[in-house]
């Protein structure tokens, strides 16, 4: 039980409490099975509360496989939408792939420490020199970077937010970000803080592709809750540059804590307006279907531009702080080149 066990936690259960709250109305109109839809999210809640405080590689793979079995039930019960059900496979098996990757390097780590505690690993990884723990680093982040959505396991994001429940798609969007960050700090600071050269050079490439693609791609869409899957690619990129810098900096980890908090309070608000919206069977999830919207209701439309500001990280809205204090890290960090590619 240590802070970042407890701030994480915190997270969680503020934003899983908001996704059941706006999915109240959504899935009653539209006849999704409700008493199984909050037993499941319940427990990805517990899925995540054991990766949150997970100290030994077993314990957070089994909050690891919680969560995501939870997750591909509930973006599967919104039965009468065909998207929906392609993209709950979609999902299953690409993350039945990503799991098979992380145990590999599980496996890998264990084989060459004998343990499966963070601090006995990180112990034992410090006296080797060779190319075995890189190898095992690889697979390990390959199975991390799927969970957080980034380049190049991004393919199932916008499929699983367009496809899912709206409220849903908001229960996703947001409080397994904040685990799924839990578990990444854990793997690469606490477990393997020897590989920090390494695992920072393969985070540098992820994280750039993850913004330039995520933001590339976004551009081009008609339907906002793909535009908002595209731009959650391009914020991951963003957090991971905090953990980028975190070796070098002393705000490095803290900065990368405070914006995916920020990101996940901020994609939850947009996820829950467009549930507000839809309300009454007709989904609301094109761009189009926006237009006149301060006409119809200004203060929907308010908040929405003041959600969409600081997404884009305009000031004064919060998202703006949040960028900020991640290219200070950077630049505190002495990776001046890469704060600029941020800002590009």
């Amino acid at each position: 039980v240590d802070e970042l066990a407890v701030i994480s936690k915190l997270v969680i259960y503020v934003f899983s409490f908001f996704s059941f709250a706006y999915a109240r109305e959504y899935i009653k109109s539209r006849k999704i099975a409700r008493s199984e839809y909050y037993l499941l999210g319940l427990l990805s809640v517990l899925g995540m509360s054991i990766m949150a405080s997970a100290y030994t590689f077993l314990t957070m793979y089994l909050g690891l496989e919680l969560l995501s079995l939870a997750l591909y039930a509930m973006v599967a019960m919104y039965r009468d939408s065909n998207l929906a059900v392609e993209a709950a496979m979609k999902y299953f098996v690409l993350g039945s792939l990503a799991s098979g990757i992380l145990l590999y390097g599980i496996s890998i780590l264990y084989g060459l420490t004998g343990s499966i505690q963070l601090d006995s690993v990180a112990q034992v990884l410090q006296t080797r020199n060779d190319l075995v723990p890189v190898l095992a680093l690889i697979f390990v982040l390959g199975g991390i970077v799927f969970k957080f959505g980034a380049v190049p396991f991004h393919m199932w994001v916008p499929g699983v937010y367009q496809g899912a429940a709206t409220p849903t798609t908001l229960f996703i969007a947001s409080a397994p970000k904040v685990a799924a960050f839990a578990i990444t700090v854990r793997l690469l600071v606490q477990a393997m803080p020897s590989l920090a050269v390494d695992w920072m050079q393969i985070l540098i490439v992820i994280s750039v592709l993850s913004m330039f693609l995520g933001n590339a791609l976004a551009i081009v869409q008609t339907n906002i809750k793909r535009m908002f899957a595209y731009s959650s690619i391009a914020h991951i990129g963003y957090t991971l540059l905090g953990v980028i810098a975190g070796p070098n900096s002393t705000s490095g980890y803290s900065a990368a804590m405070f914006y995916i908090t920020t990101y996940v309070l901020v994609v939850a608000g947009a996820f829950g307006i467009i549930a507000i919206m839809s309300r009454d069977g007709v989904e609301y999830d094109k761009l189009d279907d926006f237009r006149g919207l301060n006409a119809r209701n200004p203060w929907l439309a308010f908040m929405m531009l003041l959600i969409l500001f600081s997404m884009a990280g305009v000031p004064p809205a919060v998202g703006f702080i949040a960028k900020l204090g991640l290219l200070q890290a950077l630049v505190q960090a002495k990776m001046v080149w890469l704060a600029t590619l941020a800002l590009v």
